[in-house]
């Protein structure tokens, strides 16, 4: 109770205020909502973050807990501007289920310890990162490359995608989910053919 009061006061400050947020509320109007578990502590929140108009404050402060810095336990009120990301990402992926995230806040100690960057989002309380399964990585990491709010890290071969409210940029394996042609089955079943006759080696 102490920990939530202690965040309540810090979001109507000058961290992160719990207002109304710069993303448009015409994507679905109404009741936002997250289902949120952090993987290294198994920590929860699922419900109703922001009603349409601003973000509720005792959701945030709860959210905040669940995405403290998990080495430390250190809490920092989150941006509601990077729920939002996350929430708009989710909702045109088609992914609203419970949603795993390896990292939320840092504090700069652990930020170092995990080797992120100097000027990490994290260290804000302004960056999540997303732990997705195989078949749902490539759509979630299009759709946010696509929103074009903040920033996108793309991470295939540890699973995750890192996103932020800070200004709109992209890194690490982001090019293969932005334009890699469908191959065409009927193509594919022809080297596969004419592989078996010998007229291709064998992959």
């Amino acid at each position: 109770m102490q920990r939530r009061t202690w965040l309540l006061a810090a979001l109507g400050m000058a961290g992160h205020p719990a207002r109304a947020s710069t993303t448009p509320g015409a994507e679905r109007p109404g009741i936002r909502r997250l289902a949120l578990r952090h993987e290294a502590t198994g920590a929860r929140f699922a419900g109703p973050y922001h009603n349409g108009l601003a973000a509720d404050p005792i959701a945030l402060a709860d959210i905040s807990a669940v995405l403290a810095d998990h080495h430390s336990g250190a809490v920092r009120a989150f941006d509601p501007a990077a729920l939002d990301v996350l929430w708009l990402v989710a909702c045109r992926a088609g992914q609203m289920g419970e949603v795993a995230i390896l990292s939320g806040y840092r504090t700069p100690q652990t930020n170092a310890l995990v080797q992120g960057a100097g000027d990490s989002q994290h260290m804000r309380a302004a960056a999540m990162d997303v732990l997705l399964p195989s078949a749902a990585f490539a759509p979630f990491l299009e759709t946010a490359l696509r929103l074009g709010k903040g920033g996108v890290g793309g991470y295939p071969r540890r699973g995750f995608v890192h996103l932020d409210s800070g200004p709109p940029r992209h890194w690490g394996e982001v090019a293969t989910a932005r334009a890699v042609p469908r191959a065409d089955p009927l193509a594919r079943m022809a080297e596969a053919w004419a592989a078996t006759r010998g007229r291709l080696p064998a992959p």
